[in-house]
C-alpha cells in the first residue's frame, strides 16, 4: 500500500504545482495592479475549457434557481456565468452577472465590478498566453 500512496501523492503535488504556477503567472500579467489581480483571483477560472456548460446555460440555471427562491444556487450559477463571460471577453455580461450576485447576496462584494473592462482585458491576456484554444 505504501508504494501506491507514493504515486497518488505525486499526482496531487503536480496538480497543485500547476495551479500555483498559473496563479503566479496571473500575478505577473497584472503586475503592480493588485486590485485587478485580487478581482480575477476570486472570480475567473484558470481553465474554463474544462467547464462543461455555456454562459447562456449557466445564466438560465441562475434565473431558474432565483425563481425557485434558491438564492445560494442562483448566486453560484451567476458566478459561473460571470467567470465564463470573463473567458469570452464580454465585460458587459461580467458586470451583469456579478451585479446579480451582489443583489442576491448584498453582504458579498465583487472587486471585479470596480473595473470589469480592465479585469477582462488582463484575463484575456492570461488566456491567450496559457490556454491552447
Amino acid at each position: 500500500m505504501g508504494l501506491l500512496d507514493r504515486f497518488r501523492r505525486k499526482k496531487k503535488e503536480e496538480k497543485t504545482d500547476i495551479v500555483s504556477r498559473m496563479t503566479t503567472e496571473l500575478e505577473q500579467i497584472c503586475g503592480d495592479d493588485k486590485e485587478t489581480y485580487e478581482a480575477l483571483l476570486n472570480t475567473m477560472f484558470l481553465d474554463p475549457t474544462k467547464i462543461g456548460i455555456s454562459t447562456k446555460e449557466a445564466a438560465e440555471n441562475a434565473k431558474k434557481s432565483e425563481k425557485e427562491k434558491d438564492f445560494l444556487k442562483a448566486r453560484t450559477w451567476y458566478e459561473i456565468a460571470g467567470a465564463l463571460a470573463i473567458y469570452e471577453g464580454n465585460a458587459k455580461k461580467v458586470e451583469e452577472f456579478f451585479n446579480e450576485c451582489e443583489k442576491i447576496s448584498p453582504d458579498r462584494k465583487y472587486q471585479i465590478l470596480k473595473n470589469p473592462e480592465k479585469a477582462v482585458a488582463k484575463a484575456q491576456e492570461f488566456y491567450k498566453k496559457y490556454l491552447k484554444t
